[in-house]
């Protein structure tokens, strides 16, 4: 399933070249899901504004939705999709399934790819089973050069001794960033790497630890680093008899006057060593691919917190621990950036951005969104949820929530097999939904019934379903005046014959009928993601 084409590996399956036309929806919100809590006695909003969305949608028609308002503007996605093993697909042969897991991620992480900023980063959890295919697929979305490390995360603390085979106790986080603006945090000291800084001489610049002197490389491959050293305790001349000096002599000299060489506590060790002050070393310690339980926790962990919060776990059979997240969003975020999750779960990456101090947005589209994530954020808002990573980040509560979902397509069949204006937009949404089709940004003034939106400080639209005569166009124009443009959408209009130069008028439906695939609301796991046949040739090179 790959192919070699302009020097590149490419990854193909079937079904790749369809690509879907997504209608981009306007967002309703649902207030009775909606949560804010903004108590004194709870430390106002938690150090956040309310643009925190959760948004209960399929998630690819979500992303779309998310396209104008948020692209380029994403500092952190987190996603943990599903790692198809197998189980959702059991009425296809494996070669089809793969190929519907494959296209599902592709159609994702593209829109994906958009919504990140360029100094941002995306992480995503996966098994062995696809993470090498989603690996070059993420080198052709994302560019190869941009691929970061591949995460070795140690899910599991023990294996049944029934388990034949090799069992498999690591799960894969594979991070890629946006482009080479990306910088990460260093991660927190721990305790057990400052109690390597101690003071066995009492130095008065603090607590420090030993560095070995000597270098990996011969006498004879790095003569520059061979001299003598003279023990002041002892007197005796160390020589470079095996291995040779990390430092020149210069630098050795230097050593010397600030009386950073340490020979031993008796000062009788045959070689010296250096002083690392732990008020000189990084404020923090470089992150590694290797991440074992003991540091993150493991799925027993996490479902121990879901048993916490909701009573039982079973409606969650992979759930991630909140110090898993934590040590993600510690390294790839600051305080205050946006954090984006569009396989939701158990909500979380969003429980953990809350505490955190980060904004987030998390896209789910099972009932437990309303039974399951609603309550656990509204418990974190309250400062009722101690679980998890709470009482390390000294979490009180605060802050709030939007929830969202998608509104029906724009656009629906009558019964004639007509495509029309669905019944269920009123004005309001209609116009919402025209800027967003045109690339507007939807912001009705108070004074002018013809401006519903802008793309440019002299460019407006004009939404209506009603049809525009002469004289209410000549009206229009004269109001918009010389120096600004509007684009008019209506159901008909009446010229005339007259030009208004200021004018661009466009009928609806027509004007936005071929723009995208419309009535549709579900991309997931289904069979159309698939190319008809005919539609799909492999050329004599491509590897079957």
């Amino acid at each position: 399933m790959n192919n070699i084409k302009n020097n590149k590996l490419e990854l193909i399956w079937i079904g790749k070249d369809k690509l879907p036309r997504l209608e981009p929806r306007i967002f309703l919100e649902s207030k009775e899901y909606s949560y804010f809590n903004v108590s004194e006695d709870i430390g106002q909003d938690g150090g956040q504004d309310f643009s925190n969305l959760l948004i209960k949608s399929d998630n690819l028609l979500a992303l779309k939705a998310l396209e104008q308002d948020f692209t380029g503007k994403v500092k952190c996605i987190v996603i943990d999709p599903p790692y198809n093993t197998g189980s959702a697909f059991s009425h296809y042969d494996d070669g089809l399934e793969h190929s519907m897991w494959l296209t599902l991620m592709r159609d994702r992480l593209v829109l994906l790819y958009q919504l990140l900023s360029d100094d941002g980063s995306l992480w995503i959890t996966i098994d062995d089973n696809e993470s090498h295919y989603l690996k070059v697929m993420c080198d052709e979305i994302f560019g190869r050069g941009n691929f970061v490390t591949d995460i070795t995360w140690q899910r599991k603390y023990s294996v049944s001794n029934n388990f034949k085979g090799i069992a498999s106790i690591c799960d894969r986080i594979l991070v890629y960033r946006k482009s080479d603006k990306f910088v990460n945090n260093l991660l927190p000291r721990t305790e057990d790497s400052v109690a390597r800084y101690k003071n066995p001489d009492n130095d008065p610049r603090g607590p420090w630890k030993s560095v070995d002197y000597l270098n990996q490389a011969t006498p004879e491959k790095r003569p520059n680093l061979c001299y003598d050293i003279i023990n002041p305790n002892t007197g005796e001349v160390i020589k470079n008899t095996k291995k040779a000096w990390k430092y020149d002599r210069e630098t050795h000299r230097k050593h010397v006057e600030e009386k950073r060489i340490w020979w031993g506590v008796n000062g009788t060790n045959t070689t010296p060593a250096v002083k690392l002050f732990l008020s000189e070393v990084r404020d923090g310690m470089t992150p590694h691919n290797w991440w074992p339980h003991e540091d993150v926790g493991h799925t027993d962990e996490a479902k121990k917190e879901i048993i916490q919060l909701f009573g039982r776990q079973d409606v969650f059979d992979t759930p991630k621990p909140e110090r898993l997240i934590q040590r993600i969003l510690t390294i790839a975020t600051n305080p205050g950036d946006l954090v984006l999750d569009s396989f939701a779960g158990s909500g979380t990456t969003g429980a953990v951005a809350q505490k955190m101090g980060r904004r987030w947005i998390m896209v789910e589209l099972g009932d437990h969104c309303e039974t399951h994530i609603v309550p656990r954020i509204k418990k974190v808002i309250d400062g009722e949820d101690q679980g998890g990573i709470s009482k390390a980040v000294n979490w009180q509560g605060g802050g709030g929530f939007r929830y969202l979902r998608l509104a029906p397509s724009l656009l629906q069949k009558d019964e004639w097999g007509n495509w029309v204006i669905n019944k269920e937009y009123n004005a309001e949404m209609l116009s919402a939904a025209m800027c967003k089709h045109m690339g507007f940004t939807y912001a009705p003034s108070e004074t002018q019934f013809w401006n519903h939106g802008y793309s440019t400080e002299t460019d407006f639209i004009y939404v209506t379903t009603g049809s525009l005569a002469y004289d209410q166009l000549k009206r229009i124009s004269e109001d918009v005046g010389e120096d600004r443009t509007l684009l008019i959408c209506c159901k008909a209009f009446m010229s005339e014959g007259a030009e208004f130069p200021n004018l661009t008028i466009k009928k609806i439906p027509q004007l936005i009928l071929n723009k995208c695939e419309w009535d549709n609301d579900d991309y997931s796991f289904t069979l159309n993601v698939l190319a008809e046949p005919e539609e799909y040739e492999l050329d004599d090179e491509d590897d079957q």
